[in-house]
């Protein structure tokens, strides 16, 4: 593993923070908290134009069809500033789905689209009451004529009311592995958006499907091929979350050494505590460990070696490392870290929630345990 990035990588970084800083401040983060749509169009404008939403995209689709690793170098860049934005769901879940499995013509119709920003896809997966596992996907696709109809609900569907088409996780025969993946229109006949509220304040709905027909040329891949396609998706995806935690985690710390630096008590700044700088410099080390993790698991993506150990690893400590560093750096500013009015608080609300989402931890502890154990 080589762990030094490249100057088009350090290039790639100083882009993409500068685009952040001045497109997706905190101050539009803040105003885009459980906003109806969630997407600052001049942010994402940029991202357009700098070829940055097409990143995984391949080329003849008209993405950039850079690799993980230049994707993670990315992510970590959105967690820092808690970039808002559909980059995540459908340039990333959605698009890498239809790379895997979908037919040519869905490809044609929908990756460039997705690449330059026009078309916006939502993967729809997580039900009420389930887990992450495909015993979760309850959801049906009853086979009818020509096509399927689609009858469940579906919980934490991000972006859904800016979506193109909704990538559906649906169960269409009685064996733990009989899911199959269809295009859904939002607005279709029989289609029920609800905006919900979360943790992180994300733009998320809960999607009811009643008799949702769907043709059999939307189901993308073969016949109960799905949940493969999906594990696949899920496995790039997970390392760009653990990514997205570490510039997260990186941007909190570095807000609370500066506060440490600063406030006084009992005559000197709180940083010149023992038991404060040691929780500071615990973080450092988490934060330096858990990072080379990621590029790790990013890096082995990169140049076409396994990672399904790695992956999951890499969420597992990042996430719960996010969280952690957060939880410590509130306690460091007090009372005020627990106010709307500081900026704090915004990362270790995300922190909780990302540890939650896109996997949480007790099915990341079985992808590990698994790839160990059996």
């Amino acid at each position: 593993m080589d762990l030094d990035f490249t100057e088009e990588h350090e290039m790639l970084r100083e882009m993409v923070r500068g685009v952040c800083a001045e497109y997706a401040p905190l101050e539009v983060v803040r105003e885009l908290e459980n906003h109806e749509q969630g997407l600052p169009e001049a942010f994402w404008k940029q991202l357009v134009e700098l070829g940055l939403v097409g990143i995984l995209v391949p080329e003849e689709y008209g993405g950039q069809g850079q690799s993980l690793l230049e994707a993670a170098i990315l992510y970590e860049e959105f967690g820092r500033a808690l970039a808002p934005s559909p980059h995540f769901v459908s340039a990333v879940l959605s698009a890498s789905a239809l790379a895997i499995a979908g037919s040519e013509e869905q490809k044609k119709a929908w990756l460039p689209g997705i690449a330059g920003g026009d078309r916006v896809l939502a993967p729809a997966w997580l039900e009420p009451r389930s887990g992450f596992g495909p015993k979760g996907v309850k959801l049906r696709a009853e086979a009818e004529g020509d096509g399927f109809v689609l009858d469940g609900t579906k919980m934490h569907v991000n972006y859904a009311a800016i979506a193109d088409r909704l990538v559906v996780l649906a169960r269409t025969g009685e064996a733990e592995g009989a899911i199959d993946l269809f295009l859904v229109d939002p607005k279709a006949a029989g289609v029920t958006l609800s905006q919900r509220e979360n943790l992180g304040s994300e733009t998320t709905y809960r999607v009811d499907l009643e008799g949702v027909r769907v043709a059999a040329s939307d189901r993308i891949g073969a016949a109960g091929s799905g949940w493969e396609t999906w594990s696949a998706v899920m496995n790039d995806a997970i390392v760009l979350a653990a990514a997205q935690a570490a510039g997260g985690a990186k941007a909190a710390l570095e807000m609370t050494v500066d506060y440490a630096k600063t406030r006084e008590q009992f005559g000197k700044p709180l940083g010149a505590f023992q038991s404060i700088s040691h929780y500071l410099a615990d973080a450092a080390t988490q934060i330096e460990g858990g990072s080379t993790l990621v590029y790790e698991a990013a890096w082995k993506r990169s140049v076409g070696q396994e990672t399904t150990l790695h992956a999951p690893l890499a969420k597992l400590f990042m996430c719960h490392a996010y969280r952690d560093i957060t939880a410590m750096c509130q306690q460091v500013w007090g009372g005020v870290g627990f106010t709307i009015e500081y900026d704090i608080q915004l990362y270790f609300r995300r922190a909780k929630q990302l540890q939650m989402s896109w996997y949480d931890e007790r099915m990341l502890g079985e992808l590990v345990a698994a790839q160990e154990l059996d």
